[in-house]
């Protein structure tokens, strides 16, 4: 169905540059559209300074060998252009509460094996969770890059759907070690009582089976997929948003750009996040019950995240792994709060590493979870007309950071050269995403039918793709990207041909 077709991508994030590379390997003439002038949403680097920054990506996984990304990638034949460093084996994170820190080493049984000596008496619990929360993982084929079983909401074990915090309460009884496993909730906004188990153990599984880090930023992935889409004759238009889509009988007609552009197309996907599409089509191309559900559905939390330049000479060690650090114990699933005075009780801060990086980090970001009601006295404003009192709120949070900073890495202060920061605001204005939503849609185990959404929506020749469809992340956004291309491919077409390249390559094919 899809070969020869001609396919609009609506976004040039990471679910629709790979969606497009997709599409562009079966044979499709795939143009993406991308209102930024830099392609790649979170994947985005900017410099400041002439030093580079992430806006997003700081934290891979999945790219282990035989993992769903390496196998994707090697399809794609990007892996080797991606300059991707692992993180220490001994220690893929650093965890503190307080005064006690935690250096969680990558692998199953290492990480079980690390903290059962630390927690004797929960071992037996302990080793029941780690094995259910692999088992969890498996339920869900396309982690595995097997044929897709269908919705999330089919038939599941119990476990699948109950809420993370319960599925940990059921094997752990120290709170300290609860706490712990649930340290990753900045990875996926991660709700008591709302965020169902299957994702709290996708996330984990992915992490603990290899983490890894960009080196010299995430632009390199976004650019790369570019790449496959133009060596098929695609094209990337960049800088100028769209800014209507014409619907009629339920069928895209064209879309059209602020610069005045009409592109048109046999089949129309959207990178948006879905209330961002809304604002784009004409009223009666959705139903109303559908555009009601689109714009009821919560979205996950943001950020306020701080940008570090160390001063030349300042001799701040590179740290080869991120590090998480909360002022005390009992907040894990409270970091949101929207307590200004207390913010923040937590973050996650790590070094990126550079081509050729020796002992010392040039520069560090640190991402503090916030709510969008923190910043939503000024939603009316845009970036770079922001009033003086967002300003000066701005600059005072960013002092607070920087406080709880030092207690985290004494003496940092003085090594700074220059620091900056990002809102909520920010991240909603450069993303296009509803209130900033680091993780598009909020996955509420309470009522799933309303916060999962299918790739075909009403419109007949207009698909969904990106973090609010299924999955999230470096990992999920690829694999929701899969299921949007087969729907045109073919189910389960993709998914064979990335295993028969990946195994093509390993056997010398």
């Amino acid at each position: 169905m899809s070969e020869g077709k001609d396919i609009i991508i609506i976004g040039g994030g990471l679910g629709g540059l790979t969606t497009g590379a997709l599409l562009a390997k079966e044979g499709c003439r795939v143009t993406v559209l991308e209102k930024n002038p830099v392609i790649g949403g979170g994947l985005q680097c900017f410099r400041r300074r002439g030093v580079l920054f992430e806006t997003g990506m700081h934290i891979l996984g999945g790219f282990g060998p035989g993992h769903n990304l390496n196998r994707i990638c090697t399809y794609l034949g990007i892996l080797d252009k991606l300059d991707i460093r692992p993180t220490d084996p001994d220690c893929m994170d650093a965890v503190t509460f307080g005064t006690e820190t935690y250096r969680l080493p990558g692998g199953k049984e290492a990480f079980t094996d690390y903290l059962a000596g630390l927690f004797p008496d929960q071992a037996d619990g302990l080793r029941r969770y780690m094995d259910d929360l692999w088992a969890l993982s498996e339920e869900v084929d396309l982690f595995y890059l097997r044929p897709d079983g269908g919705s999330m909401l089919r038939p599941h074990s119990d476990d699948f759907l109950l809420p993370a915090d319960e599925f940990i309460a059921k094997y752990v009884t120290d709170t300290r070690l609860a706490e712990l496993l649930a340290y990753m909730n900045p990875m996926y906004g991660g709700v008591a009582g709302h965020t169902p188990a299957f994702v709290h153990a996708l996330i984990n599984v992915l992490y603990i089976n290899g983490s890894a880090m960009f080196v010299d930023g995430s632009q390199q992935m976004a650019d790369a997929l570019a790449d496959v889409i133009r060596a098929a004759g695609g094209s990337i238009r960049a800088g100028d948003p769209v800014t209507g889509i014409d619907v009629e009988d339920r069928l895209v007609r064209r879309v059209i750009t602020r610069g005045g552009q009409a592109y048109t197309g046999d089949w129309y996907i959207s990178d948006l996040h879905p209330c961002t599409l809304l604002d784009l089509l004409p009223e009666k191309a959705f139903l109303k019950s559908y555009r009601d559900r689109l714009r009821e559905i919560p979205n996950s939390y943001s950020a306020f995240s701080v940008y570090i330049k160390f001063k030349d000479g300042a001799q701040r060690p590179f740290v080869n792994h991120p590090c998480y650090w909360q002022e005390e114990h009992g907040h894990v699933w409270r970091l949101c709060d929207p307590d200004e005075a207390s913010f923040p009780r937590g973050f996650m801060y790590l070094t990126p590493p550079t081509r050729g990086q020796g002992p010392w980090a040039d520069r560090m970001t640190v991402n503090c979870p916030m709510p969008f009601s923190a910043v939503s006295r000024w939603a009316d404003s845009v970036t770079g007309h922001r009033p003086p009192e967002y300003r000066a709120w701005k600059e005072r949070v960013l002092q607070q950071v920087l406080d709880k900073l030092e207690r985290a890495c004494p003496g940092i202060r003085v090594d700074i050269d220059f620091c900056f920061a990002s809102t909520p605001l920010t991240i909603r204005d450069y993303y296009g995403t509803k209130e900033g939503a680091l993780y598009g849609y909020n996955r509420d185990c309470k009522n799933m039918a309303l916060s999962q959404l299918p790739v075909a929506t009403k419109v007949r020749n207009l698909l969904l793709t990106g973090q609010n469809i299924n999955l999230h992340g470096i990992c999920g956004v690829p694999l929701t990207a899969i299921e949007t291309a087969e729907a045109l491919a073919g189910r389960g077409v993709i998914v064979r041909k990335i295993n028969e390249a990946y195994n093509g390559r390993n056997q010398g094919l």
